[in-house]
């Protein structure tokens, strides 16, 4: 089982976490479930997807998260004309040296923001599975390894808006969480429309924290223990979605093994050393809903998958808590 992550090392990770919060929560006002689920995606070593519509603000959230930490950031503006080198990076002939050289692209960087990630073609955006799932990038038969930590944070339109292409489902399957920013209460529309029109919050955003320092967090949160039984629950919940008659396409392996990590950075932010399994289905929603596809009859009835993977989690039967 390893070493379990100690009460100093969650107070070191409360300390931290807790500055990026607040920084954070400068420019994003009135939502702290998703600057939490921002937090559990960057702790479990994830990618996140911001899904909703336009000027709620997306890349607000995913540029006020990079600027809170003090490393390479780099961002990607998805359009219908880029390439999938603009991504990768591309290989071009030197004049002066008679040889090819590397010129690195967009994911270069410990933090890529990807903005309207569906406005590119699925070539493009295919052109992420591999620095996604590996860390690296290979490019004419050469691999390029990615300075940890990396995380992307790609934001997108919902489908039906005009102009956008539906993301594969091996690409929605490399994402660890789907958050939803919504439209903010009457009280902090009302403070924002104080803060952001004399100047930009974004611009006053100072780092509170840096690369090794978040290495050193991601190892804490690796460190917290996941009993037996919360692990069969996990696996569990993947297998009933597998098994369901109104989805086509359940939960990935890879989806239980996501789900397990973000319940440890939840729990680590509950300054806990163990994950429960209320932990697991808390976050059930924002880690399997986007990877599900529904069936054709259940499309046709209008019942989505986050309401159909509500059910189904329901009738999963949950350890007992007291057994960790």
């Amino acid at each position: 089982m390893g070493t379990e992550a100690g009460g100093a090392d969650l107070q070191t990770l409360a300390r931290v976490v807790g500055r990026v919060r607040s920084n954070v929560e400068r420019v994003i006002e009135g939502k702290p479930d998703v600057v939490n689920a921002s937090l559990v995606v960057l702790l479990a070593e994830g990618h996140l997807l911001i899904e909703d519509v336009p000027g709620v603000g997306k890349t607000q959230l995913s540029k006020a998260l990079a600027r809170s930490i003090d490393c390479s950031v780099r961002r990607i503006q998805f359009t219908p004309d880029l390439l999938p080198s603009d991504v990768t990076g591309v290989s071009v002939f030197n004049q002066n040296t008679r040889e090819f050289e590397f010129r690195p692209g967009g994911v270069f960087a410990n933090i890529v923001v990807g903005d309207e990630i569906n406005r590119a073609s699925p070539k493009t955006q295919s052109a992420l599975l591999e620095c996604m799932e590996e860390r690296q990038v290979t490019v004419d038969n050469t691999t390029y390894q990615l300075e940890q930590p990396f995380m992307v944070i790609a934001t997108q339109n919902p489908i039906e808006m005009e102009g956008t292409y539906a993301l594969p489902e091996a690409q929605r399957d490399r994402f660890m969480a789907r958050v939803s920013v919504g439209y903010p209460v009457e009280a902090a529309e009302i403070a924002m429309l104080n803060s952001h029109t004399r100047t930009n919050p974004l611009d006053d955003l100072e780092p509170v924290t840096d690369a090794s320092e978040l290495r050193k967090l991601i190892g804490i949160v690796g460190q917290v223990y996941v009993s037996e039984a919360v692990q069969r629950y996990a696996v569990a919940i993947a297998s009933a979605t597998r098994r369901s008659d109104e989805l086509t396409l359940g939960a990935s392996p890879r989806a239980t093994l996501h789900l397990v990590r973000a319940a440890k950075a939840a729990a680590a932010l509950d300054d806990r050393d163990y994950v429960l399994p209320d932990d697991l289905t808390r976050l059930a929603r924002s880690v399997l809903a986007h990877r599900l596809l529904p069936s054709v009859e259940a499309a046709m009835t209008g019942r989505s998958t986050t309401a159909i993977l509500d059910t189904i989690v329901a009738g999963v039967s949950v350890p007992d808590s007291s057994a960790r």
